[in-house]
């Protein structure tokens, strides 16, 4: 108790400054929105979001510093705290639920409703939110010092660095802009290919990159390490596996296909072909396990966090009522974790019996604490979400299955319960975060929490239409190229491989058995498996942005100037993810109201020598890192501007 009291925030606990106030409200609900379709866009194409505090913080203070002419950094903290909710509650359904369009398109039973996604994104938002509130004290109090949130740290750095002049919200608006036009070039008009490769057809291998500017941003964001681990498992995969059936194994016979072979299935689609319907059940096969390996070692912390948590709760001093240390009172969120619970069980939207809901209760706090716990230790990127998601429908759907609850019942059952779960896991280590944001700058509590409910409530209505709409527009099916959702795609697996039996568990050991390996090679299993299951020339561009923050990285400049060119650029690239993923939807508006066949270009590309596409697509991509530069290396802020901030 003695480091609580040492301790003293930005702003002191008897001084009172606006927190909620109408426009952080509105600007927080609005960027939870935002940036909750951004990610959810994302996350369908390429299997990865990111954390949308930052930006949030920086747009927060742009606003309210230059258009309210106000110095309020606790509103700012206010904002972003609702505003990376809407991420959170993205990253846990659209790692999920998409399972069940891919079910419906494959006429195993009816189409979910919109009303049913977003119930059940309510539901494992508040709760997540809910337990996260009595965890507060043990983890971001009493562990001040011990556990370092990287995250909330960094966002509270960036609101304070604001609060002194020090940080500008045009950069962020900057990145959205650009994106929004290449993406509007690359997909609306269609003007050059969105990919350019070249295929070994003597040697059955294919590589090449895609030019979106969210998957560059998401490489550079994530770093160089993160991304080689990616590149070097679509690589693997693509130019090695997939070559080897080719040329060692040709008259092997396909199982998705009745009499098909291998050499057969590539003259018909090429590479392509083979890592839809053949490879990509081994990355598959790698995700699963990597994601049981992460939660497996992550086991001894999960046992004393737990333990420690439970202790802490129980010493917790009730008499403290500073402003700093006020929670949502215990009363109304045992209250509203028990009416969540039943409604659980109860709400017809949610296909969960009574075992379901007791299911979701008891692995939704288990999870929350060690959410909190793990994001404290090594950040939310490090987070394995998904691992324990996969643990969960594992556990689930055998008990569904051993209790009778079998075939699309059991199987829409297992996804709701593994969604909520995952929804609950995400949401509670963003809710960690943000509280330690505030915890440093001296925000209340109790009115952080009341902005995350405000952003669960606002993401959760966005989040059912946003996948709706993108299932309208493009589809989400087994080889969807534009939907890829590679974790919902893992999820559907799983259940369907414990009900059904009717998994290629060969190529899925197969998978596994490279994951050990790599894990056994002291290489990070998980970011490793994704690069196996994703095509090449995704992780090819997410390497190029790898590269990017690389040079800058190890450019010979003072450590001060070198700190900016790369926080500038996380917030470029942070704003290129969110105007692509914006423009993505305002494309699947396009395309359902039938008027995105008037924009394409395409047709008329095709008229043109064949080496003009792949230049125009190499081109687009120059720009892409040329604007980056832009903002980032060539971007010194004026002595008027460093003036007009203060």
């Amino acid at each position: 108790m003695n480091e609580q009291k040492e301790f003293q925030p930005y702003i002191p606990a008897d001084k009172v400054t606006p927190e909620i106030t109408v426009a952080s409200v509105v600007m927080g609900v609005l960027l939870s929105v935002v940036f909750g379709a951004a990610n959810a866009y994302l996350g369908a194409k390429v299997g990865m979001t990111v954390s949308a505090s930052i930006p949030a913080a920086v747009i927060a203070m742009g606003v309210i510093r230059k258009l309210l002419k106000k110095k309020s950094i606790l509103e700012s903290n206010f904002v972003q705290t609702t505003g990376s909710a809407g991420e959170s509650v993205a990253a846990g359904a659209v790692f999920t639920l998409p399972a069940l369009y891919i079910w419906a398109s494959e006429g195993v039973m009816e189409k979910p409703g919109l009303l049913e996604i977003s119930v059940i994104a309510l539901l494992g938002g508040l709760l997540g939110v809910f337990f996260m509130v009595p965890l507060r004290n043990a983890l971001i109090v009493r562990e001040h010092g011990v556990l370092p949130y990287p995250e909330g740290t960094a966002c509270a750095e960036v609101l304070l660095a604001g609060e002194e002049g020090g940080t500008n919200a045009s950069t962020v608006f900057a990145g959205m802009g650009f994106a929004a036009v290449f993406k509007f070039i690359i997909d609306g008009l269609k003007a050059v290919p969105e990919a350019v490769s070249y295929k070994f057809k003597s040697y059955g291998g294919e590589i090449g990159t895609q030019i979106y500017p969210a998957l560059l941003s998401v490489g550079y964001i994530c770093g160089p390490r993160i991304a080689s681990y990616m590149f070097a498992g679509g690589f693997l995969n693509w130019m090695v596996i997939m070559p080897m059936l080719v040329l060692l194994a040709p008259e092997l016979e396909v199982f998705s296909r009745d009499g098909m072979t291998i050499m057969e299935l590539y003259q018909e689609g090429g590479t392509n072909q083979i890592w839809k319907d053949y490879a990509r059940y081994i990355g598959a096969g790698a995700l699963a396990a990597g994601g049981i390996i992460s939660l497996v070692k992550s086991l001894p912390l999960i046992i004393r966090t737990f333990a420690d948590t439970l202790k802490s709760m129980k010493e917790k001093n009730v008499k403290n009522t500073a402003r700093t240390a006020r929670d949502l009172d215990i009363r109304i969120i045992i209250a509203g974790i028990v009416v969540l619970t039943l409604a659980v069980w109860l709400v017809p939207a949610v296909p969960v019996t009574l075992l379901g809901a007791v299911i979701v209760v008891v692995f939704g706090f288990f999870f929350a604490t060690v959410s909190s716990r793990m994001v404290g230790l090594v950040g939310s990127s490090n987070n394995p979400v998904s691992g324990m998601a996969i643990a969960t429908l594992l556990a689930t759907t055998f008990l569904l299955k051993s209790t009778g609850t079998v075939g699309p019942e059991g199987m829409k059952s297992a996804i709701a319960i593994g969604s909520i779960i995952c929804i609950i896991t995400a949401i509670s280590g963003d809710t960690s975060q943000d509280l330690k944001t505030g915890y440093l700058l001296g925000a209340t509590p109790k009115k952080q929490q009341i902005g995350e409910i405000i952003g669960v409530v606002a993401s959760a209505a966005a989040i059912g239409f946003t996948l709706e709409l993108l299932d309208y527009a493009w589809g989400f099916t087994a080889n969807s190229q534009e939907l890829i959702a590679p974790q919902a795609n893992i999820m559907r697996m799983v259940v369907e491989g414990v009900m059904e039996g009717n998994l290629p568990w060969n190529l899925i050991f197969f998978g596994a058995a490279i994951a050990a390996c790599v894990e056994i090679m002291g290489i990070p299993v998980l970011p490793f498996a994704i690069g196996l299951y994703l095509p090449v020339s995704l992780n090819a561009c997410i390497m190029i942005g790898g590269l990017v923050r690389l040079a800058f990285d190890k450019m010979n400049k003072e450590e001060e100037e070198k700190k900016r060119i790369i926080n500038d650029g996380i917030l470029f690239c942070s704003g290129m993810i969110a105007g692509e993923g914006l423009m993505g939807i305002a494309l699947a508006f396009m395309a359902i109201a039938g008027t995105a066949s008037v924009i394409d270009l395409s047709s008329h590309m095709a008229n043109l020598p064949s080496f003009v596409a792949p230049l125009g697509s190499i081109l687009v991509l120059g720009l892409i890192i040329l604007s980056l530069l832009k903002f980032t290396l060539w971007n010194k802020p004026s002595k008027k501007e460093e003036n007009d901030e203060n």
